[in-house]
């Protein structure tokens, strides 16, 4: 079991943190893998899986090591939660277990890393519902209590932070921001935006940040924006508030389509890794706190590669 005082602590705003991308829409697109609700977890639990997870971690570490910059990679857990494990017919024993192993794929892999630079392991946390779609939205007691499951577990594992991602709903962060805290393990929130840049709650991004924050006495190491492409919110972040002070990371998708047309589309959409970097580095410097950056849907690590080598030149 792990303690507060053996995690690696988050880099500050001056270091570069290279995070992973699009793990699912890899597995599905680019190695065939059959990922019923969108859970890549379960693939922690076979030989055939946690190589082709190897495989896919390796390729961000081989990023982060020519660029000198640090690493955080998240456990392939974004759907290890209660509700979804049930629906893949996993109790609360063989979820925790599962759990254990993910983490556990991300850790051997730092253990075979070179000292030198950090490289964090972050257990991935997704939201209870859809993400894409509020649906029965939970207050944030609630939310605090549904998620303590999984964030428990994995504040046992070797990780160093626990990053939710997708949220669609203030709520739901407060939540687990809350159960983060009491399990004594820090976290990082990421909401996700439709096209008009609001959270699909319809609450501006702004006001969420600074909901969250509020409620939490500003709990979260930094907050991110993941699963939305940098047209769908770059317009809500120029000359805005203070709040954009808290945004450290962003996970875009590569396709500007929107959230209702992912949802149809049959073939994956990989955008131009080339345009996809130079709006993040349009975005670093509008974002003086922006220092950890991946990838969402349909980004791999040819897109992270990009981003990157594109704000180390800057």
């Amino acid at each position: 079991m792990t303690t507060t005082t053996s995690r690696i602590p988050f880099p500050s705003v001056d270091t570069l943190v290279v995070a992973d991308a699009g793990l699912e829409t890899w597995l599905l697109f680019d190695r065939g893998f059959e990922l019923p609700s969108f859970a890549a977890y379960p693939l922690a639990g076979t030989e055939e899986g946690r190589a082709a997870l190897t495989d896919y971690y390796s390729n961000f570490v081989k990023i982060a090591a020519s660029l000198g910059t640090a690493l955080v990679l998240d456990a392939p857990t974004w759907r290890a939660n209660p509700d979804w494990a049930a629906t893949l017919g996993h109790d609360r024993q063989q979820l925790a277990e599962l759990i254990a192993a993910s983490v556990d794929v991300v850790h051997q892999v730092r253990a075979a890393y070179p000292d030198g630079h950090p490289f964090l392991v972050s257990g991935a946390v997704g939201p209870r519902g859809d993400g894409y779609v509020v649906g029965d939205a939970m207050d944030a007691d609630t939310a605090a209590w549904y998620h303590s499951f999984q964030i428990e577990a994995l504040a046992s594992t070797p990780v160093d932070v626990v990053t939710a991602m997708t949220l669609s709903y203030v709520d739901e962060a407060i939540g687990i921001a809350r159960a983060a805290e009491r399990a004594g393990v820090p976290a990082v929130i990421a909401f996700t935006v439709e096209t008009d840049g609001n959270l699909p709650s319809g609450m501006p991004l702004g006001q969420a940040i600074e909901a969250t924050d509020e409620a939490t006495g500003g709990y979260p190491v930094h907050y991110m924006i993941n699963c939305a492409h940098p047209t769908h919110f770059a317009g809500v972040l120029a000359g805005a508030g203070s709040w954009t002070t808290r945004l450290g990371g962003l996970r875009a998708n590569a396709s500007s389509l929107s959230h209702a047309e992912l949802d149809e589309a049959l073939e994956l959409d990989r955008g131009d890794p080339a345009d996809l970097a130079a709006r993040y580095r349009e975005l670093r410097d509008q974002l003086a706190s922006l220092h950890v950056i991946g990838g969402c849907c349909g980004t791999d690590h040819h897109h992270v590669d990009a981003i990157a080598n594109a704000l180390c030149a800057r």
